[in-house]
Order: C-alpha cells, then structure tokens, then sequence
C-alpha cells in the first residue's frame, strides 16, 4: 500500500478530488436539494426520500469548506442547500424540521426530534458565518427556541415528537435493543449545535450550553468506566452496558471546542479530566492498531470498522495530541487511521467516495449504502477541515 502523508496537502486532497467531487454529482438541480440515495453499486435513486438531516449536513459541510478554500461553487451549493432547507424542511406551520421530505420536497415523515432540530441549527449557523444571512440565523434562532421550548425539560432533553410536537416513542435514536428517553448522541449534538449558535454571535445559547455541558458531565459520563454511557431511562439512568467508541473520541474534541468558544476557565477546567479520561480509554480500549473499533455491548465487541468511527478517531486523537504533545502516541494513532481510511474505507471506484463500513478482512457491509439519509459529507469532510485548519495553525 502506498505510505499517505499525515499532512494538510494529503487531506486537501481527499477532500478536493474526492467528497467535493462526488456531492457535487448529487445535487438535485430539478427538484433541489440533494439525491437522497445512492446504492453500494452508486446508482443513484433521485425519487428517493431526502433526509433533512442529511441536507443540514450538507448545508453546514458547504458552508465550511467554502470558509475553508475560498472556492465560490462550495457557497454556491450551500445557499443551493439552504434554501431546500428553509423552503422544504421547516414546518411553517407547527415550528421545527421534519425527518424527511420526498424527492420534490413535499412532507414525508413528519418525525420531530431534537438531533435533527439540534443538526439544523448547527447547518443554519455555520452557513450565517460563511454568508453573512441574517436570515438563516435567524431561522437558526428560531429552531433552537423551539429547542428549548418543546424539547427541553427538567431532566433534560427528550427525544422524539410527531407533527404537532405530542411525546412518541424514540426508534430513530434508539439501537441494540432498548427504547431510550434520553441518548447520549442527541445531548451531544446539542453541545454541537449550541456552540456554533454561540459562536455565531447567540448570546442566548451560552446558559443552556452551559447546562448541556453539566449533564454530560454528571449524567453522560461514567467515572468508574471512563466512558460516555449511551442510553438512559427518563430519569437519565443508564439501561444497557454499551460503550461507543466512536462518539466517546468525537464527544472529547467538541466538548473542548464548546469550552473554547464559551471562554470561561472554570467549565474548561471542569471539562478537562473528562476529555482526557475519554482519549485515554478510546486509544487503549478502541485502537486496535490500525483503526477504530466501532463499540461495545454487554461485553462483546462489534468490529466493523465504520466511516464515521475512523474520521472521528482521525480528529479526536489530532486533537488529544495538540493538548498533550508528550503524547506521541496520539498523534501516531491518527495517522496509522488514516493510512487505514486510504487503504481500506475510500472506495476507489470512479465517481465514487467513503464506504460505509468494513469487516476485519476489509469487505464492505452489502447491506450498507454508499450515501443516503445518515450517510452524508459531514463526518469525512469535517475530518478533512479540522485537520487541514489544525495543522496549518
């Protein structure tokens, strides 16, 4: 296998030549938006319902590498993904966004649920930053007021919601055989969310940042474990033994992004033991050596080797390094993933992008897609952005 350079030439690359190129074949200049699926064999299925988290994502991933290159096709397409957004995926009439549309963008699911409202203002606020919209921040506004409105209540954050915002049961966010009320992943897309609505000049999001910020560390994280637990009763009590590697090593570098745009020495120092501890198990427990594993359950390790785990590991341990620069084997680890991704996850068919998943012996899960509602430029450009930026600081 050819030797690939840990460098910002080598992820601008990949992100130049290959994501751009690929999500730029899928943009839906007939219907707007974006093609909402495309097969394992890349035949793109344009009646397919499109995901509206899917099209956040899309929107936040053109809206950062526009800021990034200066190339002004990529803001092009994210006012392209803004408007399919806004025109589309917004219920005008009872406040929030849909799961999904169809494929000329009328209601599909009506599902409200708080990742996807939390993924929408994270989109809306990057893509204020990249334009200068008061429009889209404002919509970014408006969405998390409906957060903290609809979603929110003394324990927390709940889940899932129909079209008029009744209580419904939570199958989207919920895996490996249990129901949550509460998940890990949501909290910490709202951490996500609620920093760039900060950063982006939302005075109104630092008090529930901050509170989001005091669940996951007295609620989400397990002391004795050293390790995000995942899915929780109402009374944000864990109900299965699963550790997550992928979102332990993604939630250690954006709780620290959170408590660098909140800017305040008490939260960071409060945070930081829990970031450290995740890193340190992540690369002990998870780190096989050549790459991420995918998770734990009830004591049994899954091993598929997914795209999102690798890309998260690729910026986790990046960023673990930065902060403990003694720790070579960080940093080390992050390259040796992404030796891992150029040799194994990047399909090298032409026109073709990231797999969605590997076993041990390197083939692709036949039951997986090569993109659609969850499977997005979000994790893998965003890996290729963070590090393009952190190595050329």
């Amino acid at each position: 296998m050819m030797k690939i350079e840990f460098t910002p030439d080598s992820f601008r690359k990949e992100l130049t030549e290959r994501i751009i190129p690929y999500w730029n074949a899928l943009k839906d200049e007939k219907n707007g938006g974006w093609c909402g699926y495309v097969g394992l064999d890349l035949t793109r299925d344009w009646m397919a319902d499109k995901g509206c988290i899917l099209h956040s994502r899309i929107l936040w991933f053109y809206s950062n590498a526009y800021m990034l290159l200066g190339d002004k096709s990529l803001l092009e397409n994210a006012q392209h993904a803004y408007r399919f957004v806004r025109e589309n995926c917004i219920d005008r009439e009872n406040g929030g966004i849909y799961w999904s549309v169809t494929y000329d963008g009328a209601p599909s699911d009506t599902t409200k649920h708080t990742y996807n409202q939390a993924f929408s203002v994270y989109a809306l606020s990057s893509y204020y930053i990249a334009s200068g919209d008061e429009n889209a921040l404002n919509e970014a506004k408006a969405l998390f007021e409906t957060i903290e409105s609809r979603c929110r209540d003394d324990g927390g954050y709940l889940e899932a919601f129909d079209r008029e915002w009744n209580t419904d049961s939570n199958e989207k966010l919920s895996e490996n055989g249990v129901m949550a009320t509460r998940t890990m992943n949501t909290l910490l897309h709202i951490i996500e969310a609620y920093t760039e609505l900060l950063r982006a000049g939302c005075g109104d999001a630092e008090k529930p940042l901050r509170k989001a910020l005091d669940i996951a560390a007295n609620k989400l994280y397990n002391p004795e474990k050293k390790r995000l637990e995942v899915f929780f009763d109402g009374d944000m009590n864990s109900i299965i033994d699963l550790h997550s590697y992928g979102h332990d090593i993604e939630a250690a570098w954006l709780i620290d992004r959170a408590c660098e745009v909140l800017g305040d020495d008490g939260v960071s120092t409060a945070m930081r033991p829990i970031c450290a501890a995740l890193e340190d198990t992540i690369i002990n427990t998870a780190f096989d050596g050549r790459c991420l594993l995918n998770e734990c359950c009830n004591g049994e390790v899954d091993k598929w080797r997914i795209w999102w785990g690798q890309a998260e590991g690729v910026v986790g341990f990046c960023n673990a390094w930065q902060k403990r620069p003694d720790r070579t084997d960080f940093i080390e680890a992050a390259g040796v993933i992404w030796q891992y991704i150029n040799d194994t996850i990047i399909d090298k068919r032409p026109g073709s992008e990231w797999l969605w998943e590997v076993d041990k012996d390197a083939n692709p899960n036949e039951k997986r897609e090569m993109s659609g509602e969850w499977k997005c430029p979000y994790h893998n450009g965003r890996m290729c952005i963070e590090i393009i930026r952190r190595l050329e600081k």
